[in-house]
């Protein structure tokens, strides 16, 4: 077969790269090999098909000239992809973070694995040697025999798979026309992330066991045991403290991103504001603020000594103690005992009429 005719069999132009060449093969061969297609024409089909790649591949490949570089061009880097061959599909992946690693920013690991088509073969499973198959002698197709050694008809050869050029199974994918490839990449996440944003990792600037592709990281914040986060970087915080403590005005430890700090109570309050030590804004990188609410906890049954001194708290408070009494509760028992009075007053009315 000329190269002119082979070209024109695989519907390419004579200028063809070698690129284009197999490309037009593999997907020709996909379309009419007799496993995948049971058309009378197949095996005739696929043989043409054959015979025309190895007709190119003995004239040897077409190279089109490479464009001369303006003078002034710059070179391109050295990270630079193949004109010929764009980029894969990035490969998608979720990263789990903490609340105290989203908002620090951290280093991650990946690990994965991809099954890709095998470099050798171009995915094919076998490799061209050219020439006719041994075992067929190029038709494709051997004869089958019965089990008494009569003739039984044809079936496909096995050894070109009804192609009639010979061929080998490839060596590094085994014939499966696939590899797996395992790969491992560090990643820096940005302080301020939030739930369900999407980074983009460039896969060409892994050094070691680089990835096949890029990267898209969708974020997944993990739930925190003590934190809520507000869309405006707010976290909320709920926390149970001794009600005495509360009542004395102590200073109890509380949880913030940073770790634990210090906070006095007052018996007054419940709620408390602290000033920038919320969760980062990713775009200006201020932080929120962090909220906390005090939930004053008293034991449900009191000892006998804590019977005692709350004995002592309520006479000290009602004025028979060292402490003076609170004015509210002056107020409020001086207006108790004058409607006492009132009662008593009327009540005498009544029995004297």
């Amino acid at each position: 077969m000329g190269t002119d005719n082979a070209f024109a069999e695989l519907g390419l132009a004579s200028d063809a790269t070698e690129r284009e060449v197999k490309a037009a093969w593999r997907r020709l061969a996909s379309q009419w090999h007799p496993d995948r297609n049971g058309s009378a024409d197949a095996v005739a089909r696929m043989q043409r098909i054959n015979q025309a790649f190895e007709a190119i591949r003995n004239a040897g490949f077409p190279a089109r000239p490479a464009p001369a570089p303006a003078d002034d061009a710059e070179p391109a880097p050295a990270a630079a992809e193949d004109a010929d061959e764009p980029r894969r599909r990035p490969i998608h992946r979720k990263v789990k973070l903490t609340l105290e690693e989203a908002a620090a920013g951290s280093i991650k690991s990946l690990r994965g694995r991809m099954t890709l088509a095998c470099a050798t073969c171009d995915g094919a499973g076998h490799q061209v040697l050219g020439g006719n198959c041994a075992l067929c002698g190029g038709s494709g197709a051997v004869a089958k025999r019965s089990f008494f050694g009569w003739p039984g008809g044809m079936s496909e050869c096995v050894a070109c798979h009804g192609g009639g050029i010979a061929q080998r199974s490839c060596p590094d994918c085994e014939g499966a026309g696939t590899q797996t490839r395992a790969y491992q990449v560090k990643v820096r996440i940005p302080p301020g992330v939030r739930h369900g944003d999407l980074l983009h990792v460039d896969g060409r600037r892994a050094r070691a066991n680089p990835p096949p592709a890029d990267l898209e990281l969708r974020v997944e914040l993990l739930a925190h045991p003590f934190f809520e986060l507000d869309d405006d970087g707010t976290l909320r915080c709920e926390m149970p403290v001794d009600g005495f403590a509360w009542i004395a005005n102590r200073t109890i430890q509380l949880p913030t991103l940073a770790g634990l700090r210090s906070l006095a109570l007052r018996r007054d309050r419940l709620t408390y504001r602290l000033p920038g030590e919320g969760y980062p804004n990713g775009r200006s990188g201020a932080r929120g603020d962090q909220v906390v609410t005090v939930q004053p906890v008293f034991p449900e049954q009191l000892s006998a000594d804590q019977e005692i001194l709350l004995d002592q708290l309520i006479a000290s408070s009602s004025g028979h103690g060292a402490a003076a009494p609170d004015e509210r509760l002056r107020a409020w028992h001086r207006g108790l005992r004058a409607w006492e009075r009132g009662l008593d007053a009327r009540d005498r009315r009544t029995a004297q009429g």
